[in-house]
């Protein structure tokens, strides 16, 4: 019995060794990844890329001799997502050398620019003379390699972001040289800022053209929408989705999203009928829409409606909200150039209103106010704020920080889950509520299904638009928006497929632990934002501590069809 005693507190202390490897593993590699881009800050230069090969080769390497046996749930985690990580980030590097050597006849005397910056970062004395020379016999070639570009017809859309990309980085490593030596070295300051003047106008010229390239590529014809985007298609979207650890096909997910519109239509049909209109829901959806506040009045309105979702927060003990994270966030106002990619609100620690300003034409104004009016931000505010985006924000700075596994699926799925969590709750009470909660739950999945189609190359952007206004009820203004937004705003293909998803996992998983009565909502939402941002099926992984594999393969299918 003794024996077996120390036995079992030998691995209990060999497992908590091997735990806290992983986690200094992380905070190192963290750390390490900083220093590196730090100092090698030229994109797409040989010299960075080779060395972060060289780094995440290195990290693979160290992630290999810890014990995966000895670790527990939550580190078995850890192992798995950085050993995902880095090979990501190698897969990466490897295609960035693939099309950098596809692309280096474009780019003469590259190799010289990069080199000068690279001897520039410890202070080296450099031929300013020399330099000069490549400064003047680039900017020539360019010019020539420029008209070439112009007419060629052969580079696809991968290689033309690439191109645009290595121009960009050239100029700053160009700008990097001459803003360290000029007026402190007398010798570059005699020869060089005639040929450096010359090849920085050679190399912005250059990279414009780039740009140009990329908007009339082969599938960048607008087709009236003004937006021209790049679909992935099927199979990338596939490998995205087993790296985000979704284990449904695009066709799946549409089907999903259809199930979740059902539910919609019919919820829909009940408050239209409530109030009044039968089953036209677009009426009643035009009387909530002109219940919009009088311009000025929107951040009063808003702080109503945060009083009131803190309040049913509390009042049913769901989540903890630090006293901190209450006092601490803050609203601005949305400029308009951004409201033109972010028709709504949006939230975090900085409340971003979206509503009219003067210089904006008589009917963009009324879209944006008919838009957000109080009963579609009912739906929202707790999104972006308490117990949403702003709550995330905090608590992610707070607990288990060395974790850097962002995913779109926990940061808008969590936040949308809220939105579904306070409707079952009963949060909106008034049909007029119900339809403006529902209209952002129709909107969500309406997002899984046009960015989907779209990207399997089924959609236009302009009938993404149309299917928003005519199957949601958006304004059109905001539904050009929001799909500009969603093709052309930086964000990934999978973003908006998140939302929903990532919200149903959280739901799914709610109904495994809390509905069980394993769990109370307050201890499921507490211990969820106690582990910090991870795919939600790694959070089920450690919630209910059931350790994954070492070969661990996505296979929680969350959501039944």
């Amino acid at each position: 019995m003794k024996r077996r005693l120390l036995q079992l507190l030998f691995m209990m202390i060999l497992g908590q060794a091997s735990a806290q490897q992983m986690t200094d593993l992380l905070i190192h590699y963290e750390a390490d990844k900083g220093s590196l881009n730090r100092f090698y800050t030229i994109d797409v230069s040989p010299e960075r890329r080779e060395r972060l090969k060289t780094f995440n080769k290195d990290y693979l390497q160290q992630l290999s001799a810890v014990n995966f046996e000895g670790l527990d749930a939550g580190a078995r985690v850890d192992y798995v997502l950085l050993r995902r990580d880095l090979q990501e980030q190698l897969r990466v590097l490897d295609e960035e050398t693939t099309e950098y050597n596809q692309l280096a006849p474009w780019f003469p005397l590259s190799d010289k620019i990069y080199l000068s910056e690279k001897e520039r970062r410890r202070g080296e004395k450099q031929d300013a003379q020399a330099l000069a020379a490549t400064f003047r016999e680039m900017a020539l070639s360019l010019q020539e390699k420029s008209k070439q570009l112009t007419a060629t017809g052969e580079l696809n859309i991968h290689l033309l972001r690439r191109g645009a990309a290595i121009a960009k980085g050239l100029s700053e490593a160009l700008h990097s040289v001459h803003t360290f030596y000029n007026g402190y070295d007398p010798l570059y300051t005699w020869w060089a800022p005639a040929p450096y003047k010359q090849l920085d106008s050679a190399l912005k010229s250059y990279e414009a053209v780039w740009i140009q390239k990329i908007k009339t590529a082969p599938g960048s014809k607008d087709d009236g929408s003004g937006i021209v985007g790049h679909p992935i298609g099927r199979d990338e979207l596939i490998r995205q989705l087993q790296l985000e650890m979704i284990p449904y096909s695009p066709e799946e997910l549409i089907d999903i999203a259809n199930k979740e519109f059902a539910f919609c239509d019919a919820e829909m049909l009940k408050a239209s009928e409530e109030m009044g209109f039968g089953k036209d829901w677009h009426k009643a959806m035009e009387k909530v829409k002109n219940s919009y506040v009088p311009a000025g009045d929107q951040p009063e309105a808003m702080m109503k409606l945060y009083n009131e979702s803190v309040s049913f927060l509390k009042e049913n003990k769901l989540v903890t909200l630090p006293p901190l994270a209450e006092e601490t966030w803050r609203m601005i106002m949305m400029t308009p150039e951004r409201q033109l990619v972010n028709p709504f609100f949006t939230g975090g620690e900085e409340f971003s209103i979206s509503y009219p300003t003067n210089d904006m034409e008589e009917a963009d104004k009324l879209m944006s106010m008919r838009g957000n009016n109080p009963h579609f931000s009912r739906a929202t505010v707790h999104h972006e704020l308490l117990a949403g985006h702003a709550l995330q924000e905090f608590m992610t700075n707070r607990y288990k920080t060395y974790r850097h596994f962002e995913t779109p699926f926990w940061i808008e799925g969590w936040a949308l889950y809220w939105e579904m969590l306070l409707w079952d709750k009963k949060f909106p009470q008034s049909p007029e509520d119900r339809i403006g909660m529902l209209f952002w739950r129709m909107h969500r999945c309406a997002r899984i299904i046009f960015s989907l189609n779209y990207h399997l190359g089924k959609w236009t952007p302009q009938q993404c638009i149309d299917f928003l206004v005519d199957r949601v009820g958006h304004e059109r203004a905001n539904a050009i928006g929001e799909v500009r937004r969603s093709f052309v705003g930086g964000y990934s293909p999978l973003y908006q497929v998140a939302y929903m998803i990532g919200g149903l996992q959280f739901m799914a998983l709610k109904r495994e632990l809390v509905d069980s009565g394993k769990m109370t909502y307050q201890q499921y939402h507490d211990a969820i934002l106690h582990e910090n941002m991870l795919p939600v099926e790694m959070i089920r992984s450690i919630l209910t501590d059931k350790p994954i594999a070492k070969d661990f393969k996505t296979t929680w299918r969350f959501y039944k069809l």
